[in-house]
């Protein structure tokens, strides 16, 4: 019975000792374990990357795209001091291949580097490509900025050039006009020929009349077709018709003490900016001060092309930065800064126009009544376009009636066999042709010269 008694007693302990161990194990887990709170208290972390929210500049702010991309950087290299007493380290010699005679050696990693001990010849003569790109850099500036001005060409030296390209464009109209006059005898049909070959070459209905009345007289008088006697005659009555004693001097001259003011006008796509610009190399040439107004703002490029062509002659130019700005602002500050800096002449860009839109022309009328508040207007030139014919016309009649005109600018004349607008639109607006533009060069405008121009169309 004492046995039994024993053996329970060690039953006993020996479960509490279980129990107790199993206790302490579970205890020992719950101190090493973290609390994890719920996902539900758990406060989100706000970060600026993860929005998804479009950015959006304030009012004030905007990109700036005039930077161009700048190069990669260059690992930066000591310079030597100026008394070139310091002799170059190992980074130095590491970093940068020198292009003259080789150095002594670099010292090895670790090998203290005398400073104070003297160069040797070698490193004293050694050119350091830092300085080098500096001293070209320098060069280049100064050489950009010291660059000499282009020199237009003189007045007499364009017409002999230009003379050559309006004989060659109007070789077809000479031609075949002395075809059909010295072809024998002239029946209805062959002057009725000659009538269709002067309307093709836009010289007008009245023009044409005139010239084929004359020539009939002269035939029948004289009685004689010969090519070099119809020749003179078609000459004769050609340069009358298009008016050798008419006044085509610019008004480009100092007026007492102001400058002189031109006004240029025209339709789109005529060459009108380009004309101005050639027209500032003319007058350059002639030793004339000159200042343009860039009162084109509507088409972006306008000023900036304007001002490049002045450029190119050391003529400054008066613009707005503004797309779109008033004109004829830019216009009187053109006249303004030209009396101030006391020009020989304002050049006044205006925009083209189509003709036939009122409002754009009204607001041309503008530009000329802003101006004349401050200086009178000398000169108002009308750019046409030789090519466009009896349009061209039209265009010349709509811009007489509205700003005055003094003055025809023939451009393209080269391009066409239509050489007859000359004396049609002269008939038309009473005003001279005073320039003729004959090529894409920065020299192809010159004065007109009736004499030469009859001549190049007959040869």
């Amino acid at each position: 019975m004492d046995q039994l008694w024993e053996i329970l007693a060690v039953v006993v302990v020996a479960l509490l000792a279980g129990v107790a161990g199993v206790v302490g194990l579970v205890r020992g887990r719950s101190r090493k374990a973290p609390k994890v709170p719920p996902k539900t208290e758990q406060t989100p972390i706000e970060r600026p990357v993860a929005k998804k929210t479009q950015y959006k500049p304030s009012s004030g702010m905007r990109i700036d795209t005039s930077k161009t991309a700048e190069p990669a950087p260059v690992k930066k290299q000591a310079r030597k001091p100026e008394n070139a007493t310091q002799a170059p380290t190992a980074t130095d010699t590491a970093d940068v291949a020198e292009p003259t005679e080789p150095a002594e050696a670099a010292p090895a990693t670790g090998e203290t580097v005398d400073e104070d001990r003297p160069l040797t010849e070698a490193e004293a003569t050694q050119t350091n490509p830092f300085d080098v790109e500096a001293d070209e850099e320098a060069a280049s500036s100064t050489a950009a900025e010291t660059r000499e001005l282009e020199k237009p060409e003189s007045a007499r030296g364009r017409m002999v050039r230009l003379r050559e390209r309006l004989s060659r464009s109007n070789t077809a109209l000479g031609k075949g006009l002395l075809g059909l006059l010295s072809g024998g005898t002239l029946d209805d049909e062959a002057w009725e020929d000659v009538e269709d070959t002067l309307l093709r070459a836009d010289l007008g209905v009245e023009a044409t009349t005139e010239i084929v009345g004359n020539l009939k007289k002269r035939i029948s008088v004289h009685g004689a077709t010969d090519e070099e006697t119809v020749s003179q005659w078609l000459h004769e009555e050609l340069l009358a018709q298009v008016g050798p004693d008419m006044d085509r001097r610019i008004a480009a001259s100092r007026v007492g003490d102001r400058p002189a003011v031109v006004l240029v006008v025209g339709v789109n796509g005529t060459g009108k900016t380009t004309t101005v610009g050639k027209l500032a190399r003319v007058l350059v040439a002639e030793d004339k001060d000159v200042i343009l107004g860039a009162a084109d703002t509507f088409r972006a490029a306008a000023a900036d092309q304007l001002e490049t062509w002045g450029g190119r002659v050391g003529v400054p130019t008066v613009r707005s930065d503004k797309e779109g700005a008033d004109p004829a602002a830019v216009a009187f500050d053109a006249v303004k800064a030209g009396q101030e800096g006391e020009c020989d002449v304002v050049l006044i860009d205006t925009a083209g126009r189509l003709h036939n839109k009122v409002g754009l022309m009204d607001e041309l009328t503008k530009v000329k009544r802003v101006v004349e508040k401050r200086s009178p207007i000398d000169e108002v030139l009308l750019v046409l376009d030789a090519t466009t014919g009896q349009n061209g016309m039209r265009q010349a009649e709509v811009f007489g009636q509205a700003v005055d005109v003094t003055g025809v600018v023939l451009t393209k004349l080269d391009g066409t066999a239509k050489g007859g607008i000359v004396v049609n639109v002269q008939r038309a607006l009473g005003v001279p042709v005073k320039l003729v533009g004959l090529g894409e060069g920065p020299d192809d405008l010159a004065p007109f010269d009736p004499e030469a121009y009859v001549n190049a169309v007959l040869d």
